[in-house]
């Protein structure tokens, strides 16, 4: 049996009719660049994520961006981020001139560690990052509780957590805004690039539709220096039709993410280098991704790759050690973070994987063990 990391062309099988539909109202409309479609959109995602105002935008990576520059962040400024991330997260606050400091996430979660915040915060600290890595909120209480108490702006990166919640909160509850990314692979995904901003503050929606639109309201009147980052409309249609089926798909991963963790865990017992994903208290992920760890992650993937099961690795080096950071963070030690980085092993998890198809993962698992 051959297993696929994931196969988006199971997404169109199952909802093409009302793909169809969606791009021939497009189409029919003329109306490309906003309208209608759009609006619709941002106000379906924003009903249900709980947010007062959704901000079309044309990437995730602009979600970030643009949350921090309506802010007025820059130069001089530092926004405290994961250790453990996509380059994203940094990219984004290097985009605006700030300083990114990483610090170190929690060794059994993946998620941005509290404790690590109040330790790196500096009089030039403006803001702080929580990424909800692989679909898990982080624990945003307790990042709340210091933010307030240091007067920090929480930008939340939900870029992977779609209808997340943690003790019934949903991203931007805890947090001034929460940024997500509507890339293919994402639980909600277009079919292209695609970005989103929630947030509960009037002011910064406000702020956030004039810079996404060469810093302009009026047509020819630009009050800001704006950027071109509008969210497609075509895209937008076609997010409306998969927005529809979200919970049902994340019901999907839930369900295999719990077959997964009863499986593996008696080969984790037998092998305990095999180290499976733990879930915080409270936490009702959407399991984006099934990240497993192993010290001797290269082998297991490739004994994996032998048997017929495509694997990913997210992410296999972080951000301060890239080349984009080398200079100016390599010198920023983060044990926790570094060796995450070296162990993580995201398992085959969609809502298209068959039962058989999870049930041959967890076999082979087990059997490439044996070969290490």
């Amino acid at each position: 049996m051959r297993v696929p990391f994931l196969d988006l062309s199971d997404v169109v099988s199952e909802l093409r009719p009302q793909l169809d539909e969606a791009w021939h109202r497009v189409m029919d409309s003329g109306w490309f660049i906003g309208g209608p479609e759009v609006e619709a959109f941002e106000h379906e995602f924003a009903e249900f994520s709980g947010a007062k105002h959704c901000v079309g935008v044309a990437n995730g990576l602009d979600a970030l961006t643009l949350v921090l520059r309506g802010w007025g962040i820059g130069p001089g400024d530092e926004v405290i981020v994961p250790g453990h991330t996509f380059i994203a997260t940094l990219l984004a606050v290097s985009q605006t001139g700030a300083t990114p400091v990483p610090v170190e996430v929690d060794a059994l979660t993946c998620n941005l560690d509290p404790a690590a915040i109040e330790a790196a915060v500096t009089p030039q600290t403006r803001a702080v990052i929580p990424v909800h890595l692989y679909g898990q909120l982080a624990d945003m209480a307790a990042i709340a509780t210091i933010a307030q108490k240091h007067g920090l702006l929480i930008l939340e990166d939900a870029a992977q957590a779609h209808g997340a919640s943690r003790d019934g909160a949903q991203p931007a509850t805890h947090g001034h805004a929460a940024a997500w990314s509507f890339y293919p692979g994402k639980n909600l995904g277009a079919f292209g690039d695609g970005g989103g901003i929630t947030t509960n503050d009037d002011a910064l929606a406000a702020r956030l539709r004039t810079l996404r639109n060469y810093g302009s309201t009026v047509k020819y009147v630009h009050d800001a220096r704006g950027v071109n980052s509008r969210l497609d409309t075509l895209q937008a249609a076609l997010l409306r039709v998969r927005l529809g089926h979200l919970q049902q798909w994340n019901d999907r991963r839930k369900a295999h993410a719990v077959a997964y963790l009863a499986g593996l865990a008696p080969i984790a017992a037998a092998y305990p280098d095999l180290r499976l994903p733990v879930v915080a208290s409270g936490s009702d992920p959407v399991w984006h991704l099934f990240v497993v760890r192993h010290p001797n992650r290269q082998s297991l993937a490739a004994a994996l790759a032998e048997r017929g099961v495509n694997t990913q690795q997210h992410y296999p080096i972080t951000p301060q050690q890239s080349g984009a950071y080398r200079e100016s963070l390599g010198g920023v030690k983060l044990p926790v973070s570094e060796q995450t980085a070296a162990e993580v092993l995201s398992l085959p998890i969609g809502p298209h994987l068959t039962d058989a198809q999870r049930g041959y993962v967890i076999e082979m698992v087990g059997e490439a063990l044996a070969t290490l």
